[in-house]
């Protein structure tokens, strides 16, 4: 368990140095020209006034705090302010809505959206690696979001977007957005995302069996005749339960998701279901590794970023 009046979440001085042990484990590196060993904390004296946690590069001569080139630069938000988003957006199992990270920061809630789609692009991995393998099982399902028209007297129900998720077994979630859920636009994701020696698992649906045989073996089960489980190996339970999940925080949490950011959402559950294992401490610093090389500005040109 981690307290949230810890120092770092209270001064700019713990926070700091948090993430220079987080960003900086065997020291620091330029961010401009990736000089390590070579770089001196300027203090202040009696002639100058120095910023906390400035340092200076003697290769490239150019000055750098621990947060230019991550998706904290630039911003005017306390850092200890930053670290306390983090922590608490991946404590949550559900998400935590903009509104409530608003009140417990005491900023507004168009900066509290604003940093939380940072943090969620510090939580998305860039490079992923495939899932499954030989001798082992990845279910893949998919999901709609949105669309229900309960309390729209006059306004149409809003369009139902397409989930597509696959997860190895003891192993890690993907979840993707998708324009529809067919065979064309579902078989590319899986050749790319999923290890071809793995043994698939889906429900009967239709788009599956073409490029099922692509992989070491493809099970199913028949969820229109009821069938969930059959032998307590064929079932898709797993990423159901990932469903089930990601649909209660859009549900009770954010209650609205927009097309252009679901994927960002995604991510995010993504994240805090592969590092389930580990304590909120633990998960929210393996975020912080990821905030590097990511700037996020949301200016009207970089809209679809």
């Amino acid at each position: 368990m981690t307290d949230i009046t810890a120092p770092r979440f209270k001064t700019e001085a713990a926070a700091r140095k948090h993430l220079e042990k987080i960003r900086w484990p065997d020291g620091p590196v330029c961010p401009h020209c990736g000089s390590i060993d070579n770089a001196s904390k300027l203090k202040a004296n009696k002639k100058a006034k120095v910023r906390p946690g400035l340092w200076f590069c003697g290769d490239c001569r150019t000055q750098f705090t621990v947060t230019v080139g991550t998706v904290f630069e630039r911003s005017k938000v306390p850092l200890h302010k930053w670290l306390l988003a983090n922590h608490l957006i991946n404590s949550s199992k559900k998400g935590i809505s903009s509104h409530q990270l608003a009140r417990m920061l005491g900023v507004t809630y168009k900066t509290a959206w604003f940093m939380s789609h940072r943090i969620r692009e510090a939580m998305r991995d860039p490079k992923p690696d495939p899932v499954g393998g030989q001798n082992k099982v990845v279910e893949v399902d998919e999901t709609y979001v949105g669309g229900k028209a309960k309390n729209r007297a006059f306004a149409p129900p809003p369009k139902k977007e397409a989930v597509m998720g696959l997860v190895e077994r003891e192993g890690k979630l993907r979840m993707f957005h998708v324009p529809e859920v067919t065979s064309k636009t579902l078989r590319p994701i899986m050749v790319s995302h999923i290890d071809r020696g793995s043994y698939l698992m889906t429900d009967e649906s239709t788009v599956y069996p073409a490029p099922g045989e692509e992989f070491a073996g493809h099970g199913t089960v028949n969820h229109s005749a009821k069938e969930y489980v059959r032998a307590t190996f064929w079932h898709t339970n797993t990423i159901e339960c990932a469903f089930s999940l990601l649909k209660r925080g859009i549900t009770g949490t954010y209650h609205h998701v927009s097309q252009k950011h679901l994927r960002r959402y995604l991510g995010e559950f993504d994240f805090r279901f592969n590092h389930k294992d580990i304590s909120d401490s633990e998960r929210a610093d393996i975020a912080l590794k990821g905030i590097e090389g990511k700037r996020l500005t949301y200016r009207p040109i970089a809209a679809g970023a």
